[in-house]
């Protein structure tokens, strides 16, 4: 099956979300016709209302975890199906479990039953709080798995771990991204995530909330960025990863929030509040697979990035 031509038929779990709603923008403009199943658990319609009217686009108001059924050929799956910020998947944990796992499964028996390619969007979260620096994907990471946050981790770690299965027992075509912070439109207002949260605050002029002392590092991606590099994951062929999609160049939470500040030009102070649990006090993507297999890097840097989620994020608020 030649998965480079863009006139398939793909399905978007997790669709109207942030991930997911720019993924299927990314697709149509391909010509490809897309069909979005999303639960709207933390996915919103207003991300995809611009696709209704177009005759490539499908809605399914659904949830991977119960039987999933498609009419017609699936050519493609993109499974960016769960929650992703510690706010929305610590709120319902075995929600998150369930998803990552069950709905996992699912997919899969989907992929199966359509003859289709399937891309898991792992996470970088499966390091852990990780004891290697920058992360290669042979790293196996450092997991708490009694966390508050496990159930994400090591639900995402699960589902890994089920592609591979089904890939080695079925044949299933699999493949598996790992993806570092991203950002940008579509971020949704209260998911608790740093960037949105420190843009929110600096433009309302309330102060900048720092948890920990600002000394632990992340590595941020723009959406853009991200998106080019799923398409290139699922097109390329016999390559099944992981592979660690993310912008290598590493900044600490104090950086960010000196540059959210500068670039709103706002007045906001900044206070400390003590590291959630489990938090990773580092994080940062070794891209050397991606580059070699895909032909893939970042472009766009965290200024040009910034000065755009910014923009986003007060025609909104």
């Amino acid at each position: 099956m030649n998965f480079n031509n863009p006139t398939k038929t793909i399905l978007v779990t997790g669709g109207a979300g942030f991930i997911g709603s720019h993924l299927c923008a990314a697709l149509l403009e391909r010509g490809s016709k897309v069909v979005c199943l999303d639960n709207l658990y933390t996915g919103k319609k207003s991300n995809i209302e611009r696709f209704l009217k177009s005759p490539l686009f499908t809605f399914l108001e659904a949830d991977i975890t119960d039987s999933v059924n498609i009419e017609g050929d699936v050519d493609s799956i993109y499974n960016l199906a769960c929650s992703a910020s510690p706010k929305a998947y610590q709120r319902n944990p075995v929600k998150t479990v369930v998803t990552n796992v069950e709905g996992m499964i699912n997919i899969l028996n989907l992929a199966k039953e359509k003859n289709a390619r399937v891309l898991q969007a792992s996470t970088s979260e499966v390091y852990g709080d990780p004891l290697e620096h920058p992360q290669k994907e042979n790293y196996w990471g450092n997991v708490n798995p009694l966390s508050p946050r496990a159930c994400y981790d090591e639900g995402k770690r699960c589902a890994e771990t089920i592609c591979m299965d089904y890939n080695r027992e079925y044949s299933t075509d699999v493949k598996i991204v790992r993806i570092f912070n991203t950002y940008g439109p579509n971020m949704s207002l209260d998911d608790g995530r740093v960037v949105s949260n420190f843009i929110i605050q600096a433009l309302a002029g309330e102060n900048i909330t720092m948890y920990g002392d600002g000394s632990q590092t992340r590595s941020f991606q723009y959406i853009d960025d991200l998106i080019k590099g799923l398409i290139a994951m699922m097109d390329a062929e016999s390559f099944i990863g992981p592979v660690n999609i993310g912008n290598p160049n590493e900044f600490t939470i104090k950086k960010l929030a000196e540059k959210v500040k500068k670039l709103t030009k706002s007045k906001s102070n900044i206070v400390y509040k003590a590291l959630p649990i489990d938090d990773p006090k580092q994080r940062q993507p070794d891209i050397t697979l991606a580059k070699r297999e895909l032909k893939w890097s970042p472009q766009i840097n965290l200024d040009a990035g910034l000065k755009k989620t910014i923009a986003y994020f007060a025609s909104v608020i």
